[in-house]
């Protein structure tokens, strides 16, 4: 099956306190056999990257107000005069809130938006046509 990836590779900030942070290699990924679904790896290049799921609606959402409950959570806000969007990640080995650029995330958004606009997303899946498979049997 034929399937279509849109990646980003961008410098992620991991804030540790307020005014101290450290820079986190990551990969934006998104995939068309997973339409619903982004995916990101930190700290690619690494031994023990690790890999997060979650909402393409959520972040989408996010990059423009608050949204999300648990384990991820999304915003925008200002660092140093510049435009970011928060991510706080929470899981059973600790907790995360990490810093984006928001022109980064949003130009790599609207080009996932161009390859699978929203409200098409179950078409990709192509449950319609093994279903009509199925029932033409």
């Amino acid at each position: 099956m034929h399937y279509t990836v849109v990646e980003r590779e961008l410098e992620l900030r991991l804030i540790l306190s307020p005014g101290r942070s450290v820079p986190v290699p990551a990969r934006l990924s998104y995939r068309t056999d997973d339409p619903y679904a982004v995916h990101v790896t930190f700290h690619i290049n690494s031994e023990s990257p690790v890999f997060w799921t979650f909402s393409r609606d959520l972040l989408v959402e996010g990059v423009f107000r608050p949204c999300g409950t648990g384990d991820v959570r999304v915003w925008p806000a200002k660092s140093d005069g510049r435009s970011v969007v928060l991510m706080a990640l929470s899981s059973p080995d600790g907790d995360a809130l990490l810093e984006a650029p928001a022109a980064q995330v949003s130009a790599w958004l609207e080009r996932t938006l161009r390859v699978v606009p929203p409200g098409t997303e179950g078409e990709q899946l192509g449950i319609d046509d093994a279903l009509d498979q199925l029932l033409a049997q």
